[in-house]
């Protein structure tokens, strides 16, 4: 009954309370009606539409240039089963039809729905389903609710996306407000060393927009200039390659720079500045992890700001995200190395093939633990047969 399946019930109701009256059992017979009266209550109160409409989808779209909002509604028995609403990120050049025939397999799928009717604001085309735009009664009733569901979603959507970056905006301001900048810090970016050592020396850069990371802009960098352990050349070196390109590339320099450090870190990134002509030009900090102290050039005396404040807890943020980013990055250069020592130990095996066995597995471990048959489809037989003994063999052996 909760799940919807109430027709097969009915059915039973109505033979047990017949089967009753033959017994001449009326009071019997008076039990199965009064249930089976309760049941038509309760049927009644959870229909949308008429107990005729069974097995039969919705699915509506709010489309948009960007985003466009489908609703997605599966009827059993008279009842509305399922109700879902999805956002879509669509394509310019996407049309409507061509998104519905992407979205509805796949909530079919998450439904279990096999029905082969669909109810629907626009029409589309696939296999062996019928789509219709009803025009009058109750299937045009589900029609505007399901479109009803969408609006409500969007409009949630919406309000939420607007208070997120009015935050957003409320933060980058004050953010502007408490280091005293002359023009607010809508781009910030944010570099971060990592080495362990001296071996292996990277560095990250983190690219922020309003508050928010744009992943696609992040950047990992192999240190080519320090030898050891120089925590401060190397930020020399990244902030100097990173803005002498956008600077020959003629792209936006920033609004503000973060360095993941203090004094030290940030005269180093200083240098760079100078030797590119931007120092004076676009405003720069270092924050130090301990206390969190922020640094101006030029400045011994750091700021603390209040350990609630939104500019902390954005320039917090920033700074952990580069130093995530630089750790990963690190560690996954580390990997690589480890892996092609092992591998050059392996007679035949050439750039080539370290290549595709590290594209193909990212990990000793995995390289290890794939099949020969994986092995030969990704470097041939002979070499794929020598790395899988190789590697098992070193594995026995240790």
């Amino acid at each position: 009954i909760l799940k919807g399946s109430i027709h097969p019930i009915k059915i039973r109701l109505k033979e047990e309370m017949n089967h009753a009256a033959d017994r001449l059992k009326f009071e019997l017979a008076a039990e199965y009606k009064s249930k089976l009266q309760l049941l038509e209550t309760f049927q009644s109160k959870s229909l949308i539409v008429n107990p005729n409409i069974t097995d039969i989808d919705i699915v509506t779209i709010l489309p948009g240039e960007k985003i466009s909002y489908v609703n997605f509604m599966k009827v059993e028995m008279g009842t509305i089963r399922v109700s879902e609403t999805v956002l879509i990120k669509s394509k310019l050049q996407e049309k409507t039809n061509e998104i519905l025939a992407y979205a509805v397999p796949t909530l079919q799928q998450k439904f279990n729905s096999h029905s082969a009717t669909i109810i629907s604001n626009f029409l589309f085309e696939l296999p062996e389903i019928n789509v219709i735009i009803p025009q009058i009664g109750d299937k045009k009733k589900l029609l505007n609710l399901s479109i009803k569901n969408a609006l409500m979603f969007k409009k949630n959507h919406l309000r939420i996306k607007t208070k997120q970056q009015d935050d957003s905006n409320r933060t980058i301001r004050q953010l502007q407000k408490d280091l005293r900048l002359r023009s607010l810090p809508t781009v910030i970016e944010c570099f971060d060393n990592s080495n362990i050592q001296g071996t292996y020396p990277t560095a990250s850069m983190v690219y922020f927009k309003n508050g928010k990371p744009l992943k696609q802009q992040y950047r990992h960098y192999n240190i080519k200039t320090v030898i050891g352990p120089d925590d401060f050349s190397s930020m020399t070196e990244i902030i100097y390659r990173r803005y002498d390109r956008l600077l020959k590339e003629k792209k936006t320099i920033p609004d503000l720079i973060v360095v993941d450090g203090g004094k030290g870190q940030l005269s180093a990134a200083c240098i760079s500045l100078k030797k590119l002509n931007l120092y004076g030009k676009v405003p720069i900090i270092g924050i130090a992890k301990r206390l969190e102290e922020i640094y101006f050039p030029e400045d011994s005396i750091p700021i603390y700001l209040n350990k609630k404040s939104s500019t902390l807890k954005l320039l917090q943020f920033i700074r952990d995200e580069a130093h995530r980013f630089a750790i990963t990055h690190h560690r996954n250069r580390r990997s690589n190395e480890s892996i092609k020592s092992m591998l050059d130990n392996i007679p035949g095996i050439g750039t080539k093939n370290k290549t595709a066995l590290l594209t193909r597995f990212k990990s000793l471990s995995q390289i290890r633990t794939a099949s020969i048959s994986t092995l030969t489809n990704t470097i041939g037989n002979k070499l794929g047969t020598r790395v899988h003994n190789y590697l098992n063999k070193k594995k026995d052996s240790g």
